[in-house]
């Protein structure tokens, strides 16, 4: 998948809700986005954290 993609073709691929949506639509889906940028750091965290112990076994 290649993730170099441009402005142009992300404002292609926004859909027309978001572009008038209100602001207090705007600030709630920001808070979204937020808490799910949290979880999956948390979840990559936690994967680093299970890769760490069980690399390391049960006796330490």
């Amino acid at each position: 998948m290649n993730r170099d993609i441009t402005l142009q073709q992300i404002a292609q691929d926004i859909p027309a809700g978001i572009i008038y949506a209100t602001d207090k639509e705007l600030e709630d889906l920001q808070k979204i986005l937020q808490e799910a940028l949290k979880l999956r750091e948390g979840h990559k965290n936690l994967q680093k954290l299970i890769q760490s112990f069980t690399g390391k076994g049960m006796a330490g």
